[in-house]
């Protein structure tokens, strides 16, 4: 092959361990890549503030001289951010570095020293803390910044115009994108930002001027301030935000998609650590297929070799500073860091026009054990080293942007241009750069159109609601039509909506969308997911039309999805539980006291008495209540979940409105009081096996009355150490995952469910008792759909193996426990929302079952 391996690759694993050379003073680890005033809510949705005026505006070509409300203010604005109060137990102290509390300070400060400089709060952490976003530039006038708003508009608007358009050649300034710290503990790009902006505030230099006169540049100083704080990884949600994209369930993760919507960046840069010699992007194969990556890869190779000329012209050496030579995995690694899904900031960010976009690694580790164990002298001198590194790599990337800014806005406008044409997905030749060749060659077949169906066709509305406002929160333009239509040889009602794949954009609405593609022949290892289509997970009916003409399709272009509850006029009520939202609605009424009645087929009957209860809820969550069809077979009150899981697990849960009390094998072992939970749940902290006696006694009491769901590795083990339903628990490849092919048998569980599933790490159950029923079974033929799913070594493991086994099962064991067993990841990361309602019906059904005789 024409790369070398920098590093071996270890047993297939999702996250490839990387070997440390020996040269290095520390283990360097990578990253395992899972309203004041002035405050901008950058919210899910269409409720959504922008930056640069209202998104749908601008998609729709409107004269924003008729919204002066929304009118570009000039440059600088001037913010006066609230200062926190000191805390003097910021992690971020210890390291020499630039607390949370001490950036606002700074940035007023900076403010009033130079007219380069704006700061705008841009929202604020899961934890409330506020979000900065610095522009720098040169100063413009509101009739300027007007101008450059108009030209952005049609940049994306009408991209064919903007080629040919003078203005934008000799004007428009080329925007760039600095995300830093989204992994509160990898500190060092923050200050990095900080010193570059105040460099570029005040420099006298002509080429500082000349750089700010052609771009605008954005710094998004800490987007996790919750964890630089706290020494965390992930947000105060628990959250690893550089897993969030494709879903954008966390706040900050929301105001960083807006930020790029609304800048329209040509470069991205997202600062990370630590790998030594420090990473810098472009990626190994798969490549993500739905790129325009001839023109990404031809920027971002030669801004990856100026960004790592900029750091080896710093002089660290491996022998004097323990720093080695920065790598770029395109040119060096086989595989094993891939940009194959948009779950990564940098990965995402070409969908809103990023030409190029990259992670930076800073090499010296400071996090984890490092941070406890060693001395704070050398702490800090290894955070100085990695800021004059993420400052170089900045450096580099702004020389690059002022090199060549001209071109890198025209090839934006020619990645919208194929867009708005309805071009073939474009294969990228072989050597446009040292190295491409067939191994990095990912294409796909764009539709015509995707169709989101109203009425009868569509599975569930809620559902298809959720995703409309997905896909126009990520700016997809996305059509209701006006009168029945006909697509594609199949028939539509008036009120469907109708996503035109010509549109500029049309690359993030089909990595939205799309099925995917099974990888697993063509790469060993990938680095985290490689499947996740809304599609398939999000609970709604989706129709791809490949071919057709969409000029008698009668549709208007919308800001929100149409309101999608209702209420019976007469009669009980009956609410099918097949979208988390119905969840939400179920659960706020027996909030509220409402008798709900189960059904054997997953559903509940609310009686007629609540009628205006459940009118109130049918507005506030768009779910539908019709008219219960019989009676309902067992009372429901609203749970309480004791909940050994995951952080996403957890959130999850008590998003769709379940009360929830984290546990684990200290909190049980400590003593813990099972008189008000109703139902166990299992997917990590929790081993049986090293509960105490008093422990295991009080847990044992709980499982002769109560309910246990359990999901995963963690969650079988249980299962059999605490010997619940007779199964043995058979793992697939650890690293496999992806949307799979299922059957579902149609009981209390799975029953309405979408003949679609998501794995990660799969598992599936054999030997089952007679007290055991299947819920769910993998597909009998081929179960992955799209992902990387490969056989073990030794043949075992593969999806091969898998194909008809059982997924989900449940049963009542003979002490009285109700169990429901899931082989399947239904909540992963907040994600497969269509899921979601298996894992609550499972705790619902347990709630009633349990008790009762197998």
């Amino acid at each position: 092959m024409r790369r070398r391996l920098a590093y071996p690759l270890l047993g297939g694993a999702l996250a490839a361990a990387l070997a440390v050379p020996l040269t290095a003073p520390a283990a360097a680890d990578p990253e395992p890549r899972r309203k004041p005033p002035a405050v901008r809510d950058f919210g899910n949705g269409p409720e959504r503030n922008t930056v640069a005026g209202s998104a749908l505006k601008r998609r729709q070509g409107a004269d924003l001289s008729r919204f002066p409300w929304q009118l570009e203010r000039g440059y600088p604005r001037r913010t006066t951010l609230a200062e926190p109060a000191e805390n003097t137990s910021d992690a971020a102290i210890k390291l020499g570095l630039t607390p949370y509390h001490a950036i606002a300070p700074k940035l007023n400060e900076l403010q009033k020293r130079s007219d380069r400089i704006s700061v705008e709060v841009i929202g604020r952490s899961h934890q409330g803390r506020e979000l900065y976003l610095v522009t720098v530039t040169e100063p413009e006038s509101s009739v300027q910044a007007k101008a450059q708003a108009a030209m952005r508009t049609q940049i994306e608007n009408d991209p064919a115009k903007a080629a040919r358009n003078p203005l934008i050649k000799r004007s428009y300034k080329a925007p760039v994108f600095i995300n830093n710290n989204i992994h509160g503990n990898e500190w060092e790009g923050t200050d990095a930002a900080l010193r570059t902006i105040e460099r570029l505030a005040t420099a006298k230099d002509a080429q500082t001027k000349r750089l700010l006169a052609k771009s605008r540049l954005y710094f998004n100083v800490t987007a996790n301030p919750d964890g630089r704080v706290n020494n965390t990884r992930a947000n105060g949600a628990g959250f690893d935000m550089n897993r969030d994209f494709i879903t954008g369930s966390q706040p900050e993760v929301r105001s960083m998609r807006q930020v790029m919507i609304d800048t329209q960046p040509v470069v991205m840069l997202d600062l990370h650590g630590y790998v030594n010699g420090t990473l810098v992007e472009p990626t190994t194969p798969p490549h993500g297929q739905n790129y325009e990556y001839d023109l990404f890869i031809k920027n971002a190779y030669a801004n990856g070799l100026g960004m790592e000329a900029a750091i080896k012209a710093l002089g660290y050496t491996p022998e004097a500073d323990g720093v080695n030579p920065p790598q770029i995995p395109f040119r060096d690694w086989d595989e094993g860091w891939d940009d194959w899904p948009p779950i990564f900031t940098p990965q995402y960010a070409p969908f809103h026009g990023a030409v190029a976009s990259h992670t930076i690694e800073i090499p010296l580790r400071v996090n984890n054990a490092d941070y406890t164990s060693q001395p704070v002298d050398e702490l800090r001198r290894r955070s100085k080293i990695n800021t004059d590194i993420a400052a170089a790599a900045m450096d580099g990337a702004l020389s690059f942007v002022q090199q060549r800014g001209e071109q890198l806005v025209a090839d934006q406008i020619e990645m919208f241009r194929r867009g708005a044409a309805g071009e073939a997905s474009k294969e990228v030749p072989l050597g446009i750069v040292p190295g491409f060749g067939p191994e990095d060659v990912y294409n796909t077949t764009f539709p015509r159109a995707y169709v989101i169906p109203s009425g009868q066709g569509q599975r569930s509305a809620p559902a298809a609601a959720r995703l409309v406002d997905h896909l126009i929160a990520n700016d997809v333009r996305v059509q209701r039509s006006t009168k029945a239509f006909t697509l594609g040889g199949k028939s539509y009602p008036a009120g469907s909506y109708v996503v035109d794949m010509h549109q500029p954009k049309r690359g993030m609405a089909n990595v939205l969308l799309e099925a995917g593609a099974d990888i697993s022949p063509r790469v060993d290892a990938m680095y985290d997911i490689s499947g996740w289509s809304l599609s398939h997970l999000w609970g709604a009916t989706v129709d791809p039309v490949r071919s057709g003409d969409l000029r008698g399709v009668k549709a208007t272009q919308v800001s929100a999805a149409a309101p999608s509850g209702s209420v019976a006029p007469s009669g009980d009520l009956g609410l099918r539980l097949d979208d988390p939202k119905e969840v939400s609605a179920l659960n706020d009424l027996l909030g509220q006291g409402v008798k709900a009645q189960w059904t054997a087929d997953g559903g509940v009957v609310i009686p007629a008495s609540a009628r205006s209860a459940a009118r109130t809820v049918a507005d506030r969550y768009g779910v539908q209540f019709t008219k219960a069809a019989g009676k309902g077979v067992a009372p429901l009150r609203k749970l309480n979940v004791a909940a050994a899981g995951s952080a996403d697990d957890v959130y999850t849960l008590q998003e769709m409105g379940f009360t929830v009390t984290p546990v684990s094998t200290a909190t049980l072992n400590a003593g813990f009081d099972w008189s008000g939970v109703d139902v166990l749940y299992v997917s990590s902290g929790l081993n049986y096996a090293q509960l105490n006696e008093a422990a295991r006694t009080a847990l044992n009491g709980f499982l002769a009355r109560g309910g246990v769901v359990t999901r995963g590795s963690t969650g079988a083990t249980f299962n059999s150490a605490a010997g619940l339903l007779t199964a043995t628990a058979v793992a697939g490849r650890s690293d496999a995952n992806g949307t799979v092919s299922v059957a579902n048998a149609g009981g209390p569980i799975t029953s309405g469910s979408a003949p679609y599933s998501f794995v990660y790490s799969p598992r599936w159950f054999t030997g089952l008792g007679p007290e055991v029923t299947v819920e769910q079974r993998f597909d009998g033929q081929a179960p992955l759909i799209a992902g990387h799913w490969r056989a073990n070594a030794n043949g075992t493991g593969g999806p091969n193996a898998a194909a008809g086994q059982a997924a989900v099962v449940r049963g009542v064991d003979e002490r009285g426990a109700a169990v429901v067993l899931f082989g399947t990841e239904p909540m992963f990361r907040n994600h497969p929302k269509g899921l979601f309602p298996q894992v609550a019906r499972s705790l619902y059904w347990t709630s009633v079952t349990a008790g009762q005789d197998g």
